[in-house]
């Protein structure tokens, strides 16, 4: 029987599809289009095209997705790109390496992003092809051209500039560069204070292109609590703690970029960027897992080793029977219901999470 948080969630979750979809009806007809950049947080499926061993396009992968088959998405089911389409009325973006996204399918937006990658070039280099940052922002010019045959320029211009856009990065470059080996080339070459003021300075180059692209209202997600995952307390805890080094990354790099995307809107002139905390978003169900439904947010679903922390999931994991009371899938990764927390409050959550505003706000905001 599920938790009463749980049917209070959910029933959350549906109230914001409400109220979006009445933002949805005001506007001159379809829902706006939807962009998504970034790493395996919110690859829909681009990696399944690859020759990379970062993909998740096999069992047990997609378990409770609706074809219960493997998508490419680094999750038990939805992710969060998926729980966003959802509230925006829309059908899920497609991967853009999908053969399928041709025609009307490329107005409902794209799906650029790819699991490895970082802000920086070096970060993932061990996944060998995979589409880094830069490479997804040319695609995004591509895509442009693409649409401007299909429709024309100037409308083309219209849909890009009152599209959402999600971005997701900054995990990656310290889990899989700074912190990968203990004598990396970055760690040699920066204190953590140091390589994270870099990553920011990297990070604001991207934006002003996604911008200069014509993106004009930006989702920025930070990284999140990245000592507490289980991969993390499988290699770095000896107690179940959370691991000091990468919490104290997530600690930097978060304060961070939220004052560089003020910095950013300030200069201008208006609220393209917005900052989602990741960290305070997940530390609540991490510290107080029982009040969110969960049983553990220690304990990865799918995986081995301590904590289920080891390695990647694979059919050979061990795997739980109800993915609804794990906070993590597999080793880095949230379960789709922790998911669904995170969108909830992408949408409705105060300044604490979502700054300046929360995607209601901006919901409302742009169907005047």
């Amino acid at each position: 029987m599920p938790s009463p948080f749980f049917a209070t969630t959910t029933t959350i979750f549906l109230v914001v599809l409400f109220i979006i979809g009445t933002f949805v009806s005001r506007s001159e007809g379809a829902p706006r289009a939807f962009f998504v950049f970034g790493d395996s947080l919110v690859d829909n499926g681009n990696n399944n095209y690859l020759l990379t061993s970062a993909r998740a396009d096999s069992p047990p992968y997609g378990i409770d997705y609706p074809t219960h088959r493997p998508t490419g998405r680094f999750s038990n089911g939805f992710n969060i790109p998926d729980l966003i389409s959802q509230a925006l009325g829309a059908e899920a973006t497609l991967p853009y390496l999908d053969p399928e996204l041709t025609g009307d399918k490329l107005l409902v937006g794209a799906n650029f992003a790819s699991a490895g990658i970082g802000i920086l070039n070096d970060t993932g280099i061990q996944f060998a092809s995979i589409i880094r940052i830069w490479r997804q922002l040319q695609n995004f010019q591509q895509y442009q051209a693409r649409v401007s045959a299909l429709i024309g320029e100037e409308q083309t211009e219209r849909l890009v500039n009152g599209a959402l856009v999600l971005i997701t990065l900054g995990g990656n470059d310290y889990v899989n560069n700074y912190f990968l080996t203990p004598f990396s080339a970055r760690r040699l070459q920066y204190n953590l204070e140091d390589f994270s003021v870099y990553i920011i300075s990297e990070y604001r180059k991207i934006l002003m292109r996604l911008y200069e692209l014509g993106a004009r209202r930006v989702l920025v997600t930070g990284s999140g609590p990245l000592g507490c995952v289980p991969s993390s307390l499988a290699s770095r805890s000896t107690n179940g703690e959370c691991a000091e080094e990468p919490q104290r990354a997530s600690a930097i790099f978060n304060p961070l970029l939220i004052q560089m995307l003020k910095g950013l809107n300030q200069e201008l002139g208006s609220d393209v960027f917005v900052a989602a905390n990741a960290v305070e978003m997940q530390n609540n169900f991490i510290n107080n897992p029982q009040a969110y439904g969960f049983v553990t947010s220690k304990m990865a679903c799918c995986g081995q080793g301590p904590y289920n922390g080891v390695g990647i999931c694979t059919p050979a994991s061990n795997l739980c029977p109800n993915r609804d009371v794990y906070a993590f899938w597999d080793p880095f990764h949230p379960t789709e219901r922790a998911n669904k927390i995170i969108v909830q409050t992408i949408f409705t959550g105060s300044d604490k999470y979502m700054i300046p505003m929360n995607l209601s706000t901006i919901m409302a905001i742009d169907s005047l």
